[in-house]
């Protein structure tokens, strides 16, 4: 068989299929075969066979190196361009997490959440934080979150310290989108046996971040349920509590077509995505935590471990100077489902996706995973940790205030009429 005849449906057979995904999956790597029988099962004698004719046909190339021969996926074979995309693109749901399936549950249990609300509930259902009026000018604002599966990483490196700044970041993230500065916070953890220096780590994490956003921590529960946990590993949830003056409440009421969106940049995947992330990367193109993929800059341990970014120093200085029209945390649902949720019904917002810089692990998961774009936004925030919406008289000056904070700051997008979506210009 010549290599510009090759029959598509010859490549599936099943011989092939596990080794053709796992180089789509590494498209930039080069592997000996040792360290192919590591990754995928199969046979030796299969898998030399079989590596053998994907290079006689041109699926793959090979070199030799010392002792050993690396093989490599072929970028430039049109045929390699159509396998990519007829290999299945993981989705969110492929990794386990139906969001689809998670905006139903919402929308079922909303009448019965509504059922206990009394004149001084402010805030609806699906709002980033519960608005509780306790006097005329004053409103508290309640949040509760987990860390999702980015505990496995924690549970991987041995590493719970961080775990508990990314809760009280993501909390604290989640209140100040109305307006809110913290009060206190409470903790859960639940586990299958306490292992102390464990509970240590994840409380020390707990209390920095609650010491850098001004928030005290007053309670928590450690719950040890055995048989309910695997061998140290836990579950790991908060409760946070602000205040914010009535008149100061941010509520996206205000929001006008022509207002600018300021993107401020995010640390990484901050704490959602971790399903599909771990799917693709430990899973599937089976990187260890300690390798350096190209392009990343560091080792994935390194990157999926950095901190949730808290906004609310930088955040809180625009409030005091500023007239500030809407706010969204870009947490689970990423841009697209985030930012709707602040805005007019009729409303949407226009982004620019080339101003701003996307990480690079976000790349390096889409390319691995062979992911589309569509899915990406809709599961990642994309380097977009926190957004706000502004006067676009404003826009300029308070970008040249965010300047002096770690993170980069950008105009993003703007508003325009619709009904409540996000639309991407490339």
């Amino acid at each position: 068989m010549l290599k510009n005849e090759i029959n598509i449906n010859f490549l599936f057979k099943n011989k092939y299929t596990k080794l053709i995904e796992f180089f789509i999956s590494n498209p930039l790597n080069e592997y000996y075969v040792n360290e192919i029988l590591n990754r995928i099962e199969i046979s030796p004698q299969v898998l030399c066979n079989s590596l053998k004719e994907l290079v006689d046909i041109g699926v793959l190339l090979s070199s030799k190196k010392a002792n050993s021969i690396y093989y490599r996926l072929n970028n430039k074979n049109n045929v390699v361009e159509t396998l990519k995309k007829i290999i299945k693109p993981l989705t969110y749901k492929d990794a386990g997490v139906d969001i689809d399936l998670a905006n139903s549950a919402v929308n079922r249990i909303k009448k019965y959440v509504k059922q206990t609300y009394n004149s001084n509930v402010l805030s609806n259902v699906g709002s980033f934080g519960g608005l509780y009026r306790i006097n005329q000018d004053n409103v508290l604002v309640s949040s509760t979150d987990g860390v999702g599966t980015k505990l496995k990483l924690a549970f991987l490196t041995n590493k719970h310290d961080t775990v508990g700044q990314d809760l009280v970041n993501h909390c604290v993230n989640d209140i100040l989108v109305m307006g809110a500065k913290p009060l206190f916070f409470l903790d859960y953890i639940g586990c299958g046996k306490i292992y102390p220096e464990v509970i240590e780590g994840i409380v020390k994490g707990l209390s920095i971040a609650c010491k850098e956003n001004n928030c005290a921590l007053i309670g928590g529960e450690i719950a040890e349920m055995p048989g309910l946990y695997k061998e140290k590993e836990y579950d790991l949830a908060s409760f946070i509590v602000g205040t914010v003056k009535r008149k100061k409440i941010i509520d996206g009421s205000k929001v006008k077509r022509g207002d600018m969106v300021i993107g401020l940049s995010s640390s990484g995947l901050h704490t959602n995505g971790y399903s599909l992330a771990i799917k693709v990367l430990l899973e599937n193109a089976k990187l260890g935590l300690r390798d350096k993929p190209k392009g990343l800059g560091c080792t994935p341990k390194e990157e999926l471990m950095k901190v949730h970014i808290s906004y609310l120093k930088p955040v809180s200085e625009i409030l005091d100077k500023f007239e500030v029209k809407a706010m969204a945390h870009i947490t689970g649902s990423g841009l697209v489902g985030n930012i709707p949720r602040i805005l007019p019904n009729n409303l949407s917002v226009e982004l620019n996706k080339k101003s701003w810089k996307i990480n690079p692990i976000f790349s390096l998961i889409q390319k691995l995973g062979n992911i589309n774009d569509d899915e990406m936004y809709k599961v990642f925030n994309m380097g977009i940790g926190f957004v706000i919406i502004v006067d676009k008289n404003i826009a300029k000056k308070i970008l040249n205030i965010l300047m002096k904070y770690s993170f980069k700051s950008q105009i993003i997008g703007r508003v325009i009429n619709g009904d409540r979506k996000i639309i991407f210009n490339d």
